[in-house]
C-alpha cells in the first residue's frame, strides 16, 4: 500500500507512506516480543501451537501474559491506523498516516484497499485471540468439522467484544500528534520487554 501510495507521485502520497513505514518499522519489534513471550511460555515457535497450548493451561493469572497483552494491543492500535496513533476518518493533512496513502484512489481500487485494511485488523484481533483468549477455539486433538463449526460462534462473539472495546476506546482517547507515536511504541516494547522479564525472572 506504500508502493501504491507513492506511485501516485502526490505529496500526500509519499507523505502517508512514509508515516504508514515509519509505524511499521516501530511496531515490528514489540510485536515480535509479544511473540516471542508466548513462544517461551508454550515452548513453540508456531503460532497453532502457541494456542493449543495456552488454551489447554489451567485458569490462572500470568503476568508475562498480561504485560504482553497491553503491547498487544497497543501495536494492534498503531497497525491498524485507530485512535490514539491515527484516525480512518480525518481528512486533515497534518494528522492523516492511512488515509493519505488513499486520498487520490476510488472505486474498485478504494475498496480493495479498505478491505485490506479490515483483512489487516482481523487478522490482527484473531492472533489476539490465540495468544491471549484462546477459549474456544479448536485443538489439534479435537479437530472435527463439528467442533470446527461450534467454534465460528465463539469467534463471532469475540469479534462483536473487540469491536465494542475497539469503540469504548475509541470515544474516550484522543488522537497523538504524529511526533509521539514513537514514544507510544516504545512503551509498548517496554511493556513486551518487562513481560518477557517477568517470565525469565519469576517463570510466570
Amino acid at each position: 500500500m506504500s508502493l501504491a501510495a507513492m506511485d501516485v507521485g502526490t505529496a500526500f502520497g509519499t507523505l502517508g507512506a512514509r508515516r504508514e513505514m515509519m509505524i511499521g518499522f516501530l511496531a515490528e519489534p514489540a510485536l515480535l516480543m509479544v511473540i516471542f513471550v508466548a513462544s517461551l511460555l508454550s515452548s513453540s515457535t508456531a503460532l497453532p501451537s502457541i494456542s493449543d497450548s495456552l488454551a489447554t493451561r489451567a485458569l490462572a493469572l500470568y503476568p508475562s501474559l498480561a504485560f504482553t497483552a497491553v503491547a498487544f494491543v497497543l501495536v494492534l492500535l498503531a497497525e491498524n491506523a485507530r485512535i490514539p496513533v491515527d484516525n480512518p476518518a480525518t481528512h486533515l493533512e497534518l494528522t492523516m498516516i492511512h488515509e493519505a496513502m488513499l486520498l487520490e484512489y476510488s472505486a474498485r481500487h478504494l475498496a480493495l484497499m479498505e478491505w485490506a485494511a479490515a483483512l489487516k485488523l482481523f487478522n490482527y484481533a484473531c492472533i489476539g485471540f490465540a495468544l491471549f483468549l484462546p477459549w474456544g477455539v479448536v485443538t489439534t486433538d479435537v479437530e472435527t468439522p463439528f467442533a470446527l463449526l461450534a467454534a465460528i460462534p465463539i469467534l463471532l462473539a469475540k469479534l462483536a467484544l473487540a469491536g465494542v472495546a475497539l469503540a469504548v476506546l475509541e470515544t474516550v482517547s484522543a488522537k497523538l500528534r504524529v511526533f509521539r507515536a514513537p514514544e507510544f511504541l516504545a512503551t509498548a516494547f517496554l511493556l513486551a520487554v518487562l513481560g518477557l522479564l517477568v517470565h525469565l525472572l519469576l517463570g510466570a
